[in-house]
């Protein structure tokens, strides 16, 4: 395979004696690396790949050796969200991918009643022109989310490619794929033994449709959380690591309440467990109350890197709030 390169938005590839008889979509996706075959696929069908010069619309299409395989890349479009200057702890970055160890108050996609101030804001503003556009859209690819007020660590995908890489993988959800996502949290209550698995599906509440209840099997969609206990407070409360083999939306927070043992702080799920607050000491009710939040924190995430294949596994530890939290309610330890 030969390449040239006209300007930084056409590209042009002799098609080499091995790859006589390719379809035109893989053969154009193997060669531009940073493009997924989905994105490949839908620039020949709109009419920006050309055989020897011409016009070619068709991804099935099979190429013979020695003709030339052109692309045109359109510029991507300006994101529809607009760059904020928001501060963001970037645990690593390249060309491909971002990580981002999120805080607690910040919303992940724009959406309404939070069109700004989000993390795809700061986002846009941080990569500018390295984000090579997802879809045709200079926008990050963001293939999983955090809770508003949950806080960890969170990947994004800069490249169409690395987009389509981790989007595969988290919809795998470790399965056969190499992914690692563990959380911790505080939970009421003593947990009946070392560690556990819950399985029981999810699906939206049948009143309140911004909240996720537990169904009946075949009603919702599988959902599991294997728990692990870290630390006992005085019969009070527990610290737990949750590692996701699925990923629904507020799993660990309906499957923890669902076992009678809800989140501390969540305002959603542990509301019937507010009486319980007046049976911590002073201290740790006070570290409970300022914290203003469902005490969750997204602390391992390990993956392997889309395009290198290289393994990658970063830890974030619990922020202030929590480790505030956490020493209140070990020093109710009896």
């Amino acid at each position: 395979m030969r390449m040239s390169q006209e300007n930084n938005l056409s590209l042009a590839y002799r098609v080499a004696p091995e790859h006589g008889g390719e379809r035109l979509d893989r053969f154009l996706a193997a060669a531009a690396a940073n493009l997924s075959r989905t994105r490949v696929k839908s620039l020949i069908e709109a009419g920006h790949a050309s055989i020897d010069g011409a016009t070619a619309t068709d991804p099935s299409y099979l190429l013979r050796a020695g003709q030339t395989a052109g692309l045109r890349l359109p510029p991507p479009a300006g994101p529809a969200p607009v760059g904020e200057n928001i501060p963001l702890e970037i645990v690593f970055e390249d060309e491909h991918l971002i990580v981002i160890d999120k805080p607690a108050g910040l919303v992940v996609h724009p959406a309404a009643g939070h069109e700004a101030g989000t993390l795809v804001n700061a986002l846009i503003a941080h990569c500018g022109a390295s984000l090579s556009g997802i879809g045709g859209v200079r926008r990050p690819g963001i293939v999983h989310r955090l809770d508003k007020d949950t806080s960890g660590l969170l990947v994004a995908a800069k490249t169409d490619a690395a987009h389509h890489g981790l989007a595969k993988l988290f919809a795998d959800h470790g399965k056969t794929l190499p992914l690692a996502r563990e959380y911790l949290a505080f939970v009421w209550g003593t947990l009946p033994r070392p560690s556990g698995t819950i399985d029981a599906p999810l699906s939206r509440h049948a009143t309140s449709r911004q909240k996720i209840a537990v169904v009946p099997a075949g009603r919702g969609r599988r959902a599991l959380t294997h728990w692990r206990l870290i630390e006992s407070f005085a019969g009070e409360a527990s610290l737990i690591s949750c590692r996701l083999e699925t990923g629904r939306t507020h799993q660990i927070r309906v499957h923890m309440a669902h076992i009678g043992h809800p989140v501390l702080g969540d305002p959603v799920y542990a509301t019937g467990f507010k009486s319980k607050t007046a049976r911590l000491p002073p201290e740790a009710r006070a570290s409970l109350a300022s914290l203003s939040r469902q005490a969750l924190h997204a602390a391992v995430l390990g993956f392997p890197h889309p395009l290198t294949g290289v393994q990658m596994r970063f830890e974030s530890t619990l922020p202030q709030d929590l480790r505030r939290l956490r020493d209140a309610l070990a020093g109710a330890r009896p």
